[in-house]
């Protein structure tokens, strides 16, 4: 349920009212002052027909400078609203989705260049690279979860299908300075204390299979699913199931050792992540139906969706085939392990 709240000019009122009716919201009123030439719409939907009236209303005012649109959620109503029965199906049977406004509130949080991202990033990549080396599930979980990296991931798909091309620059900007500091941090580290090549967490991020990459699509299809459907709290989840950190901890804890092809190896497996998440991601915008407002913005959204799913679809055929051709689902054997053992 919505309440969508319009500062409108009172020009436009006959226009608004028209689409108003055709949106169908549940209920709705005007209120008009006299002192200027504005009034104010309020709708309430109970449903999910809220993004017919906003679009609308975008149109109707976009040549006037003093306008707003203000989305609220709400939570409960009394009396309940009533739906018939026909539309009650009618509404179960189409797609929930969340306002287009809305999803792009959520997503371009994660492309916001702030200090916060940053110290979290350095953070959760300290608390990563000390599980990784101690072997340490729960602390290893702890960093998954604390890390923003998945956020700008996201933003770039999302960006990309509305034809945004300003918040795609800023959220692959985040992206890749963020994996590029979690590498550095965890180098340093790997620089400055032994590596334990005896942690099945830190050995297991040189392990890339072709499961490694059905996990990765459905974990990126579930966060791209939790975001447009307005249930962001799942995201939590997502963020342990492909974790984008982590490797690249392993990346810098191996490379601060001096093991380029053990770094080499977790840097397949952070790579298969993001490109399966940004591949997934796509696939479910598309699904949903998250597309631009106007046809122009439209066109030129589709051309670049077009572009970048073809360039992840010869990326992830690279990656299987660098899978299936090398042995990176086997665990590498650990630095003087095999000497030991001979001597034994």
């Amino acid at each position: 349920m919505r309440l969508i709240e319009a500062i409108v000019p009172s020009g436009k009122i006959d226009a608004v009212k028209r689409a108003v009716e055709k949106s169908e919201p549940t209920h709705w009123r005007f209120t008009t002052n006299g002192e200027d030439d504005r009034c104010v719409l309020r709708a309430f939907f109970a449903g999910d027909t809220a993004q017919g009236l906003v679009d609308a209303l975008q149109a109707i005012c976009a040549g006037d400078d003093d306008w707003r649109i203000i989305v609220l959620p709400v939570e409960a109503t009394a009396p309940q609203p009533e739906i018939d029965a026909g539309k009650k199906e009618e509404r179960a049977r189409k797609k929930k989705l969340a306002l287009r406004e809305e999803i792009y509130g959520d997503v371009a949080a994660g492309a916001a260049l702030s200090p916060d991202f940053y110290l979290l990033t350095l953070a959760s990549t300290i608390v990563a690279a000390i599980g990784l080396n101690a072997d340490n599930v729960a602390v290893v979980i702890g960093a998954m979860v604390i890390a923003p990296l998945l956020g700008p991931i996201l933003a770039v798909s999302f960006a990309s299908t509305l034809g945004d091309f300003t918040l795609l620059a800023k959220a692959a900007r985040n992206a890749v300075l963020g994996l590029l500091l979690g590498v550095f941090v965890a180098a340093l580290i790997g620089a400055a204390i032994p590596v334990n090549y005896e942690s099945n967490e830190l050995m297991s991020r040189t392990v890339v299979g072709l499961d490694s990459m059905v996990l990765a699509l459905a974990a990126g299809a579930a966060a791209a699913l939790s975001i447009v459907a307005g249930v962001s709290a799942a995201l939590v989840g997502v963020m342990v199931a492909v974790a984008l950190l982590p490797p690249a901890a392993a990346v810098g804890l191996f490379l601060g050792a001096g093991e380029v092809v053990f770094a080499s190896r977790s840097l397949l497996l952070l790579t298969v992540n993001v490109v399966c998440v940004l591949l997934a991601a796509q696939g479910v915008y598309f699904y949903k139906g998250v597309v631009p407002r106007t046809w122009l913005e439209r066109k030129k959204a589709g051309k670049a969706t077009k572009i970048k799913f073809a360039i992840l679809t010869a990326l992830l055929v690279i990656l299987a085939a660098i899978i299936v051709f090398a042995p990176t689902e086997i665990m590498p054997d650990i630095p003087g392990k095999a000497a030991v053992t001979q001597n034994e």
